[in-house]
Order: structure tokens, then C-alpha cells, then sequence
């Protein structure tokens, strides 16, 4: 009997380490369990769909943030309106060089701010920019149209100068498709302008400033970032990868926001909401795998074995030259306009970004992409911050009051 007991006790003990070891493997298999150290008020998540304009959607966002969090009401505003004005500025500045800058449907954080303060900013409901029979933004139509047009007048059939109908032609195709810019309307009762709208919200343009990392260029300076976006020739303040990091927490361990300009063509950005780098080798065969196996795969089965992204990874670890070499190779490319707005941790402490996108909430997160604190460092281009964000030290190098 005490045979048959010890027996049991025996079996037991095999079966509850055997459900802890199952348990433990299951906990591993669930993908990321996030947990919100800090996020800070954003207002609804929007959808870009068939454009190239996610500046403008996640400049707006940035500014909305800024007016919930300076206690103002929750607004919706415009991005089409800006983006009605930047085309009329591009298009300009592109006949003037004669075609030799980007003119193309992508833009920069600078391009929401300087226009909001140049022509004012308008209500979403005013100003929709869906004149051309579509229930969402598809500007496939309407960026070739563009840009034919543009291209024909530099070209300049009447040799000696250029007609003096060609920009109201210009407006007019903008008009058909995102519709005329208002010059008075009516909101919750009251009548305004655009100017006088943008007066009432309190925002102040002159308080955002532009940060970037990049060693080609002196820190602490200025310069403009080389991204074929930049059309404006727009200035960022140059700092060091950990002081561009710090301006992040600080902003939004403060209750700021942050404007994110960032390189998503990384294998380790899924649309399912995930941002990281993980820290492998594309010449060398997982672990567990068939050598033999592995030489016969093709080079997107091999990537899509290496950066499948199921749960936490272990990721590279990011220098300022590593950065720098990626920007420099062209591995770093101005592709995405987003809003980082708080902090999460995964189910292992590893430290994540919370990011609004404006891809829809069709993902897993409902449009929130959750970013590493590696993919940061790597891939941030620039960064739009109010400049009370920065932490004082930073900013009395900076030269800013």
C-alpha cells in the first residue's frame, strides 16, 4: 500500500510539473500581452485608405492631442484642407525649379504646422475632401492628374514664359476633387474663417519644433533632413539618439504627444500592430531547422521564417552608428507619418511605444500599433514635439527658451 502511495504521489508530481511545463509553453505561444504604463489623450483613429497623406492625418492628430490636452473640447479637423493648400504650395515651388524637386503625395509634420498658421484650419465636417465619388480617400486618380498637369506646364509649349492661367488650372483640378477651401463657414451656431477658426482653438505654431538624429551634421545645430518629402526644405534641431529618446519619455511621461516620422518598411513592422527588430541572421538557419531543408528555400521563405513576428523576440541593439548607416544606405527611408502617445510594457518588461496610425482599426489593436523602444531608435526620421516637451537641459543646448 505504501508502494502503490508513493507511486501515486510519484505520478502526481510528473503531472503537475508536466501542466506547469504546458502552462509555461502556452503563456510563451499567446503572442504579446501588453500592459499601459502611460497614454495620453487622442481622438479617433482615422483612415488614410488609397492616399499618400498620412502627414497630414497624423499632423492633425498631433494638434488634436495638443487641444485635449490644454483642456479644449475634442475636435475633428481637416486634413484635407491641408492638404488642399500643400498641393498649391508644391506645385508652385516645383514649376519654379523646374521640376527639379519631389513632387509627389507624400509630406512632412512642418507642412500641417506652417499651414495651419499661413491659411487657418477648418472642421472635418466643413471641409471632407471626397468630391469625386468615393466613401474614402483614394487619390490614385487624382495624384496622377496632378502631376501630369505640373510636368505639361514645365515642359512650357509657349517657350518664352509660362501662361498666366496655369495655377487657377492647377486649383481648379484640386477644387473638382477636394473641394473648394471655404472662406467663411458656420460651426456649433458661429460664423468664422478658416484664420479665425484656427485663432479660436489657441494653438500657437511657433511652439513645435522638428527633432531629428543624425551624426552627418553637427549636433545641436540645425539642418534640413535629406528625405525627398521635405519639399520645404523644413530645419529639425540635431541631437544625440539617447537625447532624441529622452525627448520622447519626457513628452509623454508629461502628457504630451509626439508627431512620428519613421521608416515601417522594416519585416519586423506587421500590419497587425507590431513594431520591432529582431535580431537575426538571414545567412544562417534557425534553430531546429533542416540545413539541407533551408539551402532549398527561396530568399521570402527564408525572411518570412526569420521575422515572423508571434510574440517577443530578442531585438538588435541600436547605436547611434548603426542608426546612421541605415540612413546612409538607403536601409532607412521616409515612408510614415504616425502619433506616438504612451508607454507599454510586453509580458516579458520589454518597453513598447504606443502609436495611432491611420490605416483604419481593421488590425488586432484597432488601429494602435504597439513599437519597441529598439524600432525607435532605428527608424525614427524626425519627430514634430511642443517645446515644452524637452526635458531643460536638452533644450538650453538647443539655444531654446
Amino acid at each position: 500500500m505504501k508502494k502503490m502511495t508513493l507511486l501515486m504521489a510519484l505520478c502526481l508530481g510528473c503531472t503537475f510539473a508536466f501542466a506547469q511545463e504546458a502552462a509555461k509553453e502556452k503563456k510563451d505561444s499567446v503572442g504579446f500581452v501588453f500592459t499601459t504604463v502611460k497614454a495620453n489623450k487622442i481622438t479617433s483613429v482615422k483612415n488614410q485608405a488609397s492616399s499618400g497623406t498620412c502627414w497630414s492625418f497624423s499632423g492633425i492628430g498631433f494638434l488634436e492631442s495638443e487641444l485635449l490636452r490644454m483642456g479644449k473640447p475634442e475636435y475633428d479637423l481637416s486634413e484635407m484642407f491641408i492638404v488642399h493648400h500643400n498641393y498649391q504650395e508644391k506645385a508652385q515651388k516645383y514649376v519654379r525649379m523646374h521640376g527639379k524637386i519631389n513632387f509627389a503625395a507624400g509630406g512632412s509634420f512642418a507642412d500641417v504646422i506652417d499651414a495651419i498658421k499661413e491659411y487657418g484650419i477648418v472642421p472635418d465636417t466643413v471641409m471632407r475632401g471626397l468630391n469625386y465619388g468615393e466613401e474614402k480617400h483614394r487619390h490614385g486618380e487624382l495624384d496622377a492628374v496632378t502631376s501630369a498637369y505640373v510636368d505639361a506646364i514645365i515642359k512650357n509649349p509657349n517657350k518664352q514664359h509660362l501662361s498666366t492661367a496655369w495655377f487657377d488650372g492647377f486649383k481648379g483640378i484640386l477644387n473638382a476633387y477636394l473641394g473648394t477651401i471655404p472662406e467663411e463657414f458656420t460651426y456649433n451656431g458661429k460664423k468664422y474663417t478658416p484664420k479665425s477658426f484656427a485663432a479660436s482653438l489657441g494653438l500657437n505654431s511657433d511652439d513645435y519644433i522638428s527633432i531629428t538624429s543624425f551624426t552627418h551634421h553637427p549636433f545641436y545645430t540645425k539642418f534640413a533632413v535629406e528625405i525627398e518629402d521635405n519639399w520645404r526644405w523644413e530645419e529639425s534641431y540635431n541631437v544625440p539618439m539617447d537625447e532624441m529618446m529622452a525627448i520622447i519619455d519626457n513628452a509623454l511621461n508629461n502628457g504630451y504627444t509626439v508627431a512620428w516620422g519613421a521608416d515601417v518598411s522594416e519585416k519586423g513592422f506587421t500590419r497587425q500592430g507590431i513594431g520591432v527588430i529582431p535580431d537575426v541572421d538571414p545567412n544562417k538557419a534557425p534553430a531546429g531547422t533542416d540545413e539541407a531543408k533551408w539551402i532549398g528555400l527561396s530568399t521570402k521563405e527564408k525572411e518570412d521564417m526569420l521575422y515572423k513576428v508571434t510574440g517577443p523576440v530578442k531585438e538588435k541593439e541600436i547605436t547611434q552608428d548603426l542608426r546612421q548607416k541605415g540612413f546612409d544606405n538607403y536601409e532607412t527611408t521616409d515612408d510614415h507619418g504616425m502619433q506616438i502617445f504612451g508607454i507599454a510594457k510586453d509580458q516579458k518588461g520589454n518597453k513598447f511605444y504606443m502609436v495611432k496610425n491611420s490605416w483604419g482599426t481593421e488590425n488586432k489593436y484597432k488601429g494602435i500599433w504597439y513599437i519597441s523602444e529598439a524600432f525607435v531608435k532605428y527608424k525614427t526620421i524626425d519627430l514634430a514635439v511642443h517645446k515644452d516637451a524637452i526635458p531643460k537641459d536638452i533644450r538650453k543646448k538647443l539655444g531654446l527658451k
